[in-house]
């Protein structure tokens, strides 16, 4: 029995250079000034100290990079991605956050970058 594969769109470089322009907006100008705080002495918790973008084909995600101060710590540092943005053709994008069990949920279909970048700042999936 043959499978049969769907192909997925392949993204315009115009629509990756208007969706990185935003998300690199919305990550230096709203989420780094609100959630990476400065270090301090004896800090024995995880600790915010970079938020970045990584792009895969046509999939953008928002990271999250921790550092760890716990003695028994598997590394100095990690990485988390919190929100991924899917492109579905026609410079619209899927949305989706990484839940608690480490699976991510769509949240909405067929947004613009603009909404895309909109809604991971002000809904409270996205926190950090």
């Amino acid at each position: 029995m043959k499978e049969w594969k769907i192909s997925k769109p392949k993204i315009t470089t115009s629509a990756k250079e208007d969706v990185s322009k935003r998300a690199s907006a919305l990550v230096n100008g709203v989420l780094k000034p609100q959630h990476i705080k400065p270090e301090l002495d004896n800090f024995h918790f995880n600790h915010l100290v970079d938020i970045f973008l990584k792009w895969r084909g046509s999939s953008l995600s928002f990271c999250a990079k921790y550092n760890s101060y716990e003695e028994n710590a598997i590394s100095p540092s990690f990485d988390i991605k919190f929100a991924r943005l899917i492109y579905v053709g026609d410079n619209k994008f899927n949305l989706s956050y990484m839940r608690h069990n480490g699976k991510w949920f769509e949240l909405h279909v067929g947004l613009t970058g603009k909404e895309c970048c909109d809604a991971i700042k002000s809904e409270p999936y996205f926190v950090l």
